[in-house]
């Protein structure tokens, strides 16, 4: 197993444990850290700025929304997604990167299986145990769940601009294809329906821990641009606080 040292956070931090909203916010991409045995994975100092590293905007856009729905319970993840990605089956390839969008990530070259072993039990597992046990609880004082996923994306990739203010990904559910006739009513946004990505067998988050317990999900995707700041978060956060206080029973 991958040692965390002393120095080395917890691999999740969970905000407003037992709330009793009906909302519970998730955040996979939240943070950048690495652990102190893997230092920068061999990346220069300008990729950890990157959306490669993390969604940018999304810890502070998911601890904002929180506070305004009036205390919803946070778990987000604080470690890179270059050390694992915490929205990856860990048995896919891709849990761990060799390259990012043109960044060959060298601390992740050819691991081995006990290396690789070693930080789905460090880091991947502690954090979806957290969920679940969140989730639990919530279960046994039957408080009413939606799960409210958090994540940004970038204004180009590949060279191909990205027209979407924010997308909503989903596999047809009520709560999601809701959200999506509210925000597609906003004439000010342009919205990307399963857009920029769309949820299929590649996520992880949403499907285990929402369709696995038969609870509705809503996963929004920002653009990074409009919530790299305090100022940004806000409109957004009043944005999906007044959608969600509309379509989700309380």
């Amino acid at each position: 197993m991958l040692p965390l040292a002393a120095t080395d956070p917890h691999p999740v931090i969970v905000q407003n444990a037992g709330s009793s909203s009906p909302y519970l916010i998730i955040c996979d991409h939240a943070g950048r850290r690495t652990p102190a045995e893997l230092g920068d994975l061999g990346l220069p100092p300008a990729e950890w700025e990157r959306h490669i590293a993390y969604d940018i905007g999304a810890a502070g856009l998911s601890e904002r929304l929180a506070a305004a729905l009036g205390g919803a319970c946070v778990i987000a993840q604080v470690y890179s997604r270059l050390v694992i990605d915490c929205n990856r089956d860990p048995a896919r390839p891709d849990a761990i990167v060799e390259t990012a969008d043109g960044a060959t990530v060298t601390g992740n070259l050819n691991l081995s299986y006990e290396a690789r072993r070693g930080r789905v039990e460090a880091i991947h597992t502690p954090y979806h145990a957290a969920i679940a046990a969140e989730l639990d609880a919530r279960a046994a004082a039957r408080t009413p769940t939606s799960l409210v996923l958090i994540h940004s994306f970038t204004p180009a990739m590949g060279g191909m601009a990205r027209p979407w203010q924010v997308g909503v990904l989903h596999q047809g559910n009520a709560l999601s294809l809701a959200a999506l006739r509210w925000l597609q009513a906003r004439p000010e946004l342009t919205v990307g329906d399963n857009a920029p990505y769309a949820m299929d067998d590649i996520d992880y988050t949403a499907p285990v821990h929402a369709q696995g317990r038969g609870l509705e999900y809503l996963e929004l995707e920002t653009r990074q641009d409009l919530i790299a700041d305090a100022g940004g978060q806000d409109r957004f956060v009043e944005l999906y606080a007044e959608m969600l206080r509309g379509i989700v029973p309380r």
